[in-house]
């Protein structure tokens, strides 16, 4: 195997609309998902139960969102990032490969906004790939400090050599972590913009596939009416070659 097909996409807890226009749209999400096709898909935002929203939108699954989300043949993987009143919500990866062993650690930087990173070993054509979903904070500062604590993750938890994907939401509308990334050895699309926020009208790259030991050859962002009605952001799909 020669290529990888990676996504990612902050599905904005599965519901979207304001007030009684609010609807569910984990089913029309599931769809999406299969669609594009990705051999890994990295998800943010990602519901692992809802007291409150189960109660008043009609056809919530009685499964976590992330096997909801799994098109046949995938494995998912969740883990908890915030936790509230009425229920919990996260990142999860699904893969077409297998899942060796995974791992969560907490980036929270205050207590006002929870964060977490997901970390996963994938078996890809017998050669061992790490993947890590993130969802960093909204604060500048906050997401300096989550990327300084990622490198020394990635120190500690991933082996020098080994092919490593850093992909979700880095919240980064300033462009300023390219750098802070590259440091680490990891590389995204050179020179390219792939706006994915807001999704009526995207004009912020927050979305991203960040790569050590495989190449980020092109992206594609989906467009259209139905993309931008399931969450406010619009899911990216990177095509990966090894190195």
């Amino acid at each position: 195997m020669d290529k990888l097909r990676i996504a990612t996409w902050n599905i904005h807890k599965g519901v979207s609309g304001i007030g009684p226009a609010r609807r569910l749209e984990i089913h029309n999400l599931a769809q999406a998902v299969e669609s594009l096709d990705a051999d890994v898909i990295c998800l943010q935002e990602v519901r692992k139960f809802n007291r409150r929203e189960q109660q008043a939108l009609a056809r919530w699954p009685d499964l976590p969102q992330a096997d909801v989300l799994a098109p046949p043949g995938y494995e998912a993987v969740y883990a908890t990032n915030a936790r509230t009143r009425f229920g919990e919500h996260g990142n999860a990866l699904l893969s077409r490969w297998p899942v060796v062993a995974h791992a969560h650690e907490d980036m929270s930087d205050h207590r006002f906004e929870q964060r977490g990173l997901l970390h996963a070993q994938l078996q890809v054509a017998g050669v061992a790939l790490h993947v890590i979903v993130l969802h960093l904070g909204l604060i500048g500062g906050s997401r300096l400090r989550q990327i300084a604590q990622l490198s020394n993750y990635v120190e500690r938890e991933v082996p020098p050599n080994a092919k490593l994907l850093v992909a979700g939401d880095f919240n980064d509308w300033a462009e300023r972590l390219h750098e802070p990334m590259r440091r680490l050895g990891l590389k995204t699309i050179e020179g390219v913009r792939l706006p994915t926020f807001p999704s009526r009208l995207p004009v912020l790259h927050l979305d991203r596939v960040y790569a050590r030991g495989l190449t980020c050859q092109h992206g594609v962002v989906p467009r259209g009416a139905a993309w931008a009605r399931m969450s406010d952001h619009l899911p990216l799909v990177v095509e990966m070659s090894w190195i």
